[in-house]
């Protein structure tokens, strides 16, 4: 039987929008009123190559059992009953209500696996107030935004680790799963020329105009390290202003799609106009969803000053994608296969530094001496007191340090701690996740 994913959590908290969006296709009717889902949905969707059973359920509400309200949540009980995991929502921008406490403390006694969305997170500033959500006592919340499909990635990875492996041989499955490549960039950089040259064939039909490819194809391929490779590549992506036509609009979402499920992005840059908004806007949506990135540096047999052409791109990588700094660049040529052979190898190199773990021990040796060099600032004429660090995960490497008043280290410190933790386990061009935690009783609140 297929995995039963149940999203719960209060009225309109963007329930139906995460469903929609897990499922990749407007089913739930979404709304700013309170209430607009009474009936459970149900649907299959692919989250992290799996086939899962979905459910949206209607809001939690503390209501009599013989009002609408009661029978409603009811109905989400009675789904919960049935679930291999339970999505707990909860709304970053209006932090942690009773009604949320309520409702953790009821799931924290069901013996359901519950994973905390902290959704309505955009931007840094929400990322910050969802890890208030840490409080509920459910395990580490997963920020995103349904609504602009933001963290989707890392919520896709979270939700297969809770699900654990196919009902098959894990070692055999492992051996087995296909690495997941996105190949993604502006229109008419080579993507498809690129694709064909790493297969050996035509797959893909290519050409000086812009735009052949209108969806995300998806190919299985074997490369010569002998691995299994799902590799997509995409519709290219313009510029928000520029997509105008539906077409072109589904064919941005199919992009958009590809890269949440990827595991390693290929940005293909034309060398000879090198890195554009454009570019780094497409860089800055892998790095977000935490994704490995290479960049492949397209047409290079057609450049003449190759050093001044290196140079700026790797300029604009320093000063626009802090997060992934060391990023690896492949000069190659897709239309002559020169340079080819390079590019699987550092994606297989990116891929192994994104689901490298480090024990805490060796984490621990590296924050004691990061705190040595550099002691936290004060604020407000205190001194923040950070204590401890672990990597609780890799897919993207996960830093959490703890410490007194550790949430508001300024952001200078921040970059200093991870850039520090890059170099010192040579982790360039992987994003670096930093969770920064106060000690607290997550469980004060519980009454039982």
């Amino acid at each position: 039987m297929q995995p039963v994913i149940v999203i719960l959590g209060r009225p309109n908290v963007g329930k139906s929008t995460l469903f929609n969006r897990l499922a990749q296709r407007r089913i739930a009717l979404v709304h700013d009123t309170p209430g607009v889902t009474r009936d459970r949905k149900e649907v299959t969707a692919r989250i992290a190559g799996r086939d899962v059973t979905l459910v949206d359920t209607a809001g939690l509400e503390e209501a009599p059992p013989d009002t609408v309200p009661g029978r409603m949540r009811a109905s989400s009980e009675a789904a919960l009953r049935n679930a291999s995991l339970a999505l707990f929502v909860m709304d970053a921008r209006a932090g942690i209500t009773p009604a949320d406490r309520a409702f953790a403390a009821w799931l924290r006694r069901t013996r359901v696996p519950v994973l905390v969305v902290a959704n309505k997170a955009e931007g840094r500033a929400g990322t910050t107030a969802a890890m208030e959500a840490f409080e509920l006592g459910l395990g580490d919340p997963v920020p995103v935004s349904a609504e602009h499909g933001d963290g989707f990635g890392n919520l896709h990875d979270e939700i297969a680790a809770k699900l654990g492996p196919a009902p098959e041989d894990e070692a055999e499955a492992e051996a087995e799963r296909p690495l997941r490549l996105a190949i993604v960039g502006r229109p008419n950089a080579g993507k498809s020329t690129l694709l064909n040259a790493l297969l050996g064939e035509d797959r893909m039909i290519t050409g000086p105009e812009p735009g052949l490819t209108r969806d995300a194809v998806a190919v299985q391929w074997r490369d010569a390290t002998g691995g299994e490779v799902r590799l997509v590549d995409t519709a290219g992506m313009r510029k928000k202003a520029r997509v105008q036509e539906t077409l072109e609009q589904m064919s941005v979402a199919s992009t958009l799609a590809a890269l949440k499920e990827a595991e390693v992005v290929v940005l293909v840059l034309d060398a000879l106009l090198g890195m554009d908004e454009q570019d780094l806007r497409i860089a800055r949506l892998a790095e977000r969803e935490g994704r490995a990135l290479v960049i492949a540096l397209n047409k290079w047999d057609a450049v003449e000053d190759r050093n001044a052409a290196r140079r700026r791109v790797e300029d604009a990588l320093m000063t626009s994608l802090a997060q992934s700094k060391g990023v690896t660049v492949v000069p190659l040529s897709a239309a002559t296969g020169r340079g080819v052979d390079k590019l699987m190898p550092a994606v297989r190199a990116a891929y192994a530094l994104w689901n490298r773990r480090i024990p805490t021990g060796e984490v621990n040796r590296w924050f004691e001496a990061a705190l040595a060099r550099h002691q936290p600032p004060l604020v407000d004429g205190k001194r923040i007191k950070l204590r401890y660090a672990t990597m609780p995960k890799a897919r993207p490497p996960t830093l959490v340090i703890f410490g007194t008043r550790a949430d508001v280290l300024p952001e200078d410190y921040r970059r200093y701690l991870v850039n520090s933790f890059r170099d010192h386990f040579t982790m360039p061009g992987v994003p670096i996740r930093l969770q920064l935690r106060s000690p607290r009783n997550p469980y004060a609140d519980d009454d039982g």
